[in-house]
């Protein structure tokens, strides 16, 4: 298996080395075709050499969705949001001179959620995948980590840890990801600012879609964990989000705090918006060979997507964040403007699908269950 080479002082200016070998065995189920799963909608591992692999913890629920990578990967992220809850994803910013990663993995169990990246660590480790850190026997892997939070579904208590991290990534495989309620998305909610207001929210999940131009592949994979309304952006209906107190009809977020502020110029409505507490994740992938600052700004690109989307989006409490990734197994001269345009409307359909394909628990209702 290839390693990295890298003195300590080193550390940052020489590329990663690939990781194949990665995918373990899982279990025969995990590996069928998703019942419902649209064929034509593509998915993340569409682009080669990308792996998924989900942990879901049925008890509350929660779980975890490990991203693996077979070869080398160049890797850009774009915050928007205000507090973004993440784990070595700061270094992806342009300003770090480190641009490629060995995994990603996306939780749940908020901050303490975090912890969770060391069992993708224990994974990489194991298999002597890493940076050279010039120690004999010793490979440092780069995990990036990124956290929603689902504690409002059930007991909080229950989050995923390393052990479970470690067994999404033993899950993980070139199929079609899973959507909906599975893996990162099995906690994941929508529509749920007004909740103080008595307006319930619904049931969010993990969506994926890709697109294929000849040799070209643009991916994009989303996890819908908005305080906002899901929409779809093609026809400007709202998908999924807050519902009136009846449960009869969508209350429409936006116009429930404008009615909020016209009764109350000086408060308006109370709302569930404090840090944290909504996030929505997306990746975006393509095997187009792009540097760091161009994947920085095909993630810029590709957050635009995600506004058309969810509304509101970036609220004063959300954690959004928007990952891109090159595989770098394709040379041409594809300008940049036309992946991102490109990765905005994978990025929004990988919302829609998200919440099209979750499955609905006590309390929060799903799309199907409309």
């Amino acid at each position: 298996m290839p390693h990295d080479s890298i003195s300590r002082r080193r550390f940052a200016q020489v590329t990663l080395g690939g990781t194949a070998g990665l995918v373990a065995s899982a279990s025969a189920a995990a590996r069928q075709p998703q019942p419902g799963r649209d064929a034509n909608a593509g998915s993340l591992t569409d682009v080669k050499g990308i792996r998924v692999g989900h942990f879901t913890d049925t008890r509350r629920p929660t779980g975890c969705t490990a991203i693996l990578f077979d070869a080398r990967v160049t890797a850009g992220v774009d915050y928007d949001g205000s507090a973004p809850g993440e784990s070595l994803g700061v270094m992806l910013q342009p300003t770090s001179p480190l641009d490629r990663i060995h995994a990603l993995l996306l939780t749940g169990g908020g901050p303490m959620g975090l912890g969770s990246t060391a069992g993708v660590v224990r994974f990489l480790e194991e298999r002597k995948v890493g940076y050279d850190w010039g120690i004999p026997d010793i490979r440092i892997p780069i995990v990036v980590g990124a956290v929603i939070d689902d504690l409002a579904l059930g007991d909080g208590r229950i989050r995923p840890g390393p052990d479970e991290a470690h067994r999404a990534c033993l899950a993980a495989s070139a199929d079609p990801v899973q959507e909906g309620s599975v893996g990162v998305g099995a906690g994941a909610t929508v529509g749920k600012m007004l909740r103080r207001a008595g307006m319930p929210g619904m049931k969010g999940g993990i969506g994926s879609v890709s697109a294929r131009f000849g040799d070209l592949v643009v991916a994009a994979l989303a996890v819908a964990n908005a305080a906002g309304d899901v929409l779809d952006w093609r026809t400007g209906e709202i998908v999924a989000g807050a519902r009136t107190a009846d449960g009869k009809a969508f209350a429409r977020t936006v116009d429930a705090l404008r009615d909020g502020l016209e009764r109350s110029p000086r408060a308006g409505m109370p709302l569930v918006d404090h840090p944290l507490g909504a996030t929505t994740l997306c990746v975006v992938a393509t095997n187009l060979a792009l540097s760091k600052p161009r994947l920085t700004k095909l993630a810029m690109m590709a957050n635009t997507g995600a506004s058309r989307a969810i509304n509101p989006y970036h609220t004063d409490g959300d954690g959004d964040q928007v990952y891109a990734i090159s595989t770098g197994t394709l040379e041409a001269k594809i300008p940049l403007t036309t992946i991102g345009a490109i990765a905005a409307e994978l990025a929004a359909d990988a919302i829609v699908r998200a919440v099209r394909t979750a499955a609905g628990v006590e309390g929060w209702k799903a799309v199907r269950d409309l």
